[in-house]
């Protein structure tokens, strides 16, 4: 069966609206996964750290340049995903639409290729 991630984003107002109420957002999100563990679906799910404590390196210069927190011109950040194992893109999207995600937060989608999919020169074969 193939690998989908669902890739949390929030903006800056969707991750204070969460703040607000994250005890009830915890206890969602638990039920979620819970749900998705026992239709054996759920391959792992991990949420991620406030960006302001995270690095940005970039490669656009001759040499890495490292810098503190997020891109200030991001709109949407990463925070966190879910990693299923199921049947098709389909299935995945159904589990998406059950995120218990805040309002003006977004989940977007991604198979992850197998490893019999990443032939030698680096092409993804479907």
């Amino acid at each position: 069966m193939p690998k989908y991630m669902l890739i949390m984003r929030g903006t800056d107002e969707s991750n204070a609206a969460m703040m607000a109420s994250i005890e009830e957002e915890i206890a969602r999100t638990r039920l979620f996964i819970e749900e998705m563990m026992k239709a054996g679906v759920l391959l792992g799910a991990e949420g991620l750290d406030d960006p302001g404590q995270g690095a940005v390196v970039d490669f656009s210069g001759e040499a890495p340049v490292v810098t503190d927190g997020p891109y200030g011109e991001t709109k949407e950040l990463f925070g966190g995903f879910f990693l299923l194992d199921v049947a098709s893109k389909q299935e995945a999207v159904e589990w998406a639409k059950r995120v218990p995600a805040t309002p003006g937060s977004k989940i977007e989608i991604r198979r992850v290729p197998g490893e019999d999919e990443v032939p030698q020169d680096g092409t993804v074969q479907r």
